[in-house]
């Protein structure tokens, strides 16, 4: 019940609560219910014991709304609890991205990848115990990856028996999907997903040595970042082996969107239900343009000093030229990708070159999907309906009806006209509990980059 969950939250996070009553409702707002359908106007939602409810008792709270849109809380399913601090080296921010996702509206994450796994798991423990307040996380395990790694913190597998151990070692730990990395090989891809799927689990990939045709071959559930990472049209390509990163994205930035062996991919993957995850933010952030865009100044609040003189003076990337085409491509991908019936999820991924934080990244995730030609209503679905059903939560969150989970968000503005509006995230509710949004993003100003 939510009067539980309540007095579970700690007694020094009750300043960031702003609604905790049992029963709340909702007057005059707008609802984005989440499936697709239009907005409906001068609504009232009732929240009861953590639910959505068709009606709420007359002694309810009672907010009134009028000018704002009610949504569901979004998905991230791209979204680290660890940060690129420089040298391929990446910190864990247990206090500072948890805060920043749930004061965003992202209200579920999936970790993707994981470099400080036992901390992940601590954390989401302590969140759901009330004593932190951050979204509920599905964890995923540490890397599956082979030697070479650029990454120091990635364990290198040694054989196909390593990545089944790997997989049933943190599987017993709590990790309920797994990611593969760069440098794999099929054969142990393919036991790290038998394993995997023995036991109920899943497995995506941010892929190198293995291509997405193969990848899908061998049972892989799920695909991160789109073709910009899929080597398999790279001329020469060698079994197992990356090609050089450079060379591979010049080959591929060749391709037009209409090549036919684009739709024979898509086409594949849709066939075997592989899922896409877009993570167009942090591919955006490599512009020009587009890092200077991410540099908002809350992000720029949000990090430390030292953080933000190392973002201010970084070089974008070593190729910025070729990135607004890479992202075109990419975006044309999706596109094609969703309307062939693909199941197409989004996540922020807070690496790249650090112009990306939690939170922020999603909102800017779902902007760049409006850019790619989806409509917002869409954007909306594909980074919250979406990834609950690939987590197969679809029956507990994703759509604002009656019995779900309350986990919604308050937000000024109409973001089915101007999705910039997802930005002006008033309270954001999760099993019912209303945080308040902006004494989140105080609590951990100036704090990115250390903690």
């Amino acid at each position: 019940m939510i009067l539980a969950l309540l007095l579970a939250v700690d007694a020094a996070l009750q300043p960031l609560v702003k609604v905790d009553a049992k029963a709340v409702v909702l007057e005059h707002v707008r609802v984005i219910d989440g499936t697709g359908a239009p907005p409906r106007e001068d609504q009232t939602l009732a929240i009861m014991d953590g639910k959505i409810a068709a009606q709420a008792p007359a002694d309810a709270q009672r907010l009134d709304l009028t000018g704002r849109t009610v949504m569901p809380g979004l998905v991230g399913m791209h979204d680290h609890l660890f940060y690129p601090m420089g040298g391929a080296i990446f910190g864990e921010m247990a206090y500072t991205f948890p805060r920043l996702y749930l004061a965003a509206g992202v209200t579920t994450i999936r970790t993707a990848g994981s470099t400080e796994p036992y901390a992940d798991i601590e954390i989401k423990k302590a969140i759901d115990a009330g004593k932190s307040p951050g979204p509920t996380i599905h964890v995923s395990g540490p890397y599956l990856e082979g030697p070479g790694s650029f990454a120091l913190q990635m364990h290198a597998l040694k054989s196909p028996e390593d990545a089944r151990d790997f997989v049933n070692f943190w599987a017993d730990q709590g990790a309920t999907s797994f990611k593969a990395y760069n440098t794999l090989t099929r054969a142990e891809l393919a036991a790290a997903i038998r394993a995997a799927h023995k036991r109920g689990l899943k497995v995506t990939a941010h892929l190198c040595s293995i291509g997405f045709t193969e990848a899908a071959g061998l049972g892989i559930d799920n695909l991160e970042h789109g073709l910009l990472v899929d080597t398999e049209f790279f001329p020469g390509k060698k079994p197992d082996q990356c090609p050089p990163t450079r060379e591979a994205f010049e080959e591929l930035g060749k391709i037009p969107p209409q090549d036919p062996r684009i739709a024979k991919l898509v086409a594949e993957l849709v066939k075997r239900k592989v899922a896409i995850t877009s993570t167009l933010a942090v591919f955006d952030a490599f512009t020009e343009d587009g890092f200077r865009r991410a540099l908002t100044p809350a992000v720029l609040e949000a990090v430390s000093a030292d953080t933000r003189t190392r973002l201010l003076q970084a070089h974008i990337s070593r190729d910025p030229a070729m990135w607004p085409g890479l992202v075109k491509l990419e975006m044309a991908f999706e596109r094609a990708f969703a309307q062939a019936g693909g199941l197409l999820l989004a996540g922020c991924d807070p690496t790249g070159n650090g112009a990306v934080l939690a939170g922020y990244g999603d909102w800017r995730d779902v902007e760049l999907l409006v850019d790619a030609g989806f409509t917002p209503l869409e954007a909306l679905k594909i980074h919250s309906l979406n990834g609950a059903v690939w987590l197969g939560e679809q029956d507990r969150i994703g759509t604002l009806l009656p019995g779900k989970d309350a986990d919604l968000v308050v937000v000024a503005g109409d973001p089915s006209k101007t999705i910039a509006d997802i930005e002006k995230v008033e309270i954001v509710f999760k099993h019912g509990v209303g945080w308040d949004s902006r004494k989140l993003f105080d609590s951990v100003r100036g704090l990115v980059g250390i903690r």
